[in-house]
């Protein structure tokens, strides 16, 4: 009788918790309604399979619960029953599969006029790619991969000279044009996500997927990452501006080329702004670095802690090492812990760190974040401070 009565009241409090649940799907913003309509097609199907199972246990309980006197009947086959439980479930897998294989051929096939972008997910940053004027992506090869050469291109191929990078994580797109996305992973699974578009597809180590969608809507979208890809995943957070193709193409415009990247940064002597200059576009650059490699997800620059030791009035401090050692921060020291972060390990934090692939001026960039950030606050200064 009670299990009956909790049974009962479990269909009831999940009917209800669904009809005045806040958690709803965020608005869409592509053209994949048919992939919201078979989201409510799966719901419903669980959901009537849910309430009538639960409803049909809650009155077997009641109708043959046990009575002095009364047996059960024996009854060891009942071809009847077992071919409408057979048809039923046939009906509901059939309802609840059959809609989703024909949106996934659909999803993965893209219109030959599709814009054609390439992402690159790597720990715990994005990076896109586009055609550019050949029209083409170039050649890619794991062989060619560095830190001034993420993607691995092929500098010997024209179509790569042509390529547009965008070594950051947002990207632009044009509205109402359609955007096939090509996915690769420089080192673990991980899975591109924007949910208003309502577009996800896994990143695997050595393959290429493919999605394609058209945005319908103009605006700023979240992009994230969703496949615990280490512990730096909730902060592998990126942006999707969609925006009126005039803007696009502007905004594209401004992108370098794989060529471009090779000749590498302009010459400091044309420049007139003087070290101090030099130094604030430095730590401006160190910074967004700071984000785009994902340092934001065990560092922090408040003082508070981390996965790793925060990097306000990190430099120029003693740090005390897992074998009791201590080391002196200076650029010699971060420099050396950055390129090889698995060489030795601080006292009190795990030896979690990815190698990260950053070229000189990138390296050099940091470091002047870094610096910029202070160094330790000494002791007669905080102890009146604390009075």
């Amino acid at each position: 009788m009670h299990f009956a009565v909790v049974l009962i009241a479990i269909v009831l409090a999940s009917v209800l918790f669904h009809l005045v649940s806040p958690w709803w799907t965020t608005p869409l913003a592509s053209n994949w309604q048919s992939m919201d309509d078979t989201l409510t097609i799966t719901l419903l199907v669980t959901g009537v399979f849910f309430v009538v199972i639960n409803l049909f246990l809650a009155y077997t309980l009641l109708r043959f619960r046990h009575r002095d006197g009364a047996r059960a009947a024996y009854e060891p086959e009942n071809k009847r029953l077992e071919r409408w439980l057979i048809g039923i479930t046939t009906l509901g897998i059939v309802a609840l599969l059959a809609p989703g294989l024909l949106v996934y051929a659909n999803y993965v096939s893209a219109p030959r006029d599709a814009l054609v972008l390439e992402v690159l997910g790597q720990q715990w940053q994005w990076r896109y790619r586009f055609p550019g004027t050949s029209g083409k992506l170039g050649f890619s090869d794991p062989r060619f991969v560095s830190a001034s050469n993420p993607f691995g291109l092929d500098a010997t191929d024209p179509a790569s000279q042509a390529n547009i990078l965008v070594n950051s994580n947002e990207v632009h797109l044009p509205l109402g044009k359609p955007v096939k996305v090509l996915l690769r992973s420089h080192d673990v699974l991980h899975d591109f996500y924007v949910p208003p578009i309502r577009a996800r597809m896994n990143m695997v180590p050595g393959m290429v997927t493919s999605f394609w969608f058209t945005p319908t809507l103009a605006g700023r979208y979240e992009v994230l990452c969703a496949q615990l890809c280490g512990v730096g995943h909730s902060q592998m957070r990126g942006a999707m501006v969609v925006e009126d193709e005039a803007q696009f193409q502007a905004w594209l415009k401004a992108q370098p080329t794989f060529a471009m990247t090779l000749v590498g940064p302009a010459s400091t002597a044309s420049t007139s702004a003087g070290s101090v200059g030099s130094d604030a576009t430095k730590v401006s650059q160190g910074q967004a670095l700071y984000q785009s490699k994902g340092c934001v997800a065990c560092h922090t620059v408040d003082g508070s802690p981390r996965l790793g030791p925060t990097w306000k009035g990190l430099y120029g401090k003693q740090e005390t090492m897992q074998d009791g050692s201590t080391a002196l921060v200076d650029e010699a020291y971060l420099r050396s812990f950055i390129l090889d972060p698995q060489a030795r390990s601080v006292k009190g934090f795990q030896p979690i760190m990815p190698k990260i692939e950053l070229s000189d001026e990138e390296l050099a960039a940091l470091l002047t974040y870094i610096q910029s950030l202070g160094g330790p606050v000494p002791a007669d200064t905080a102890q009146k401070a604390q009075r």
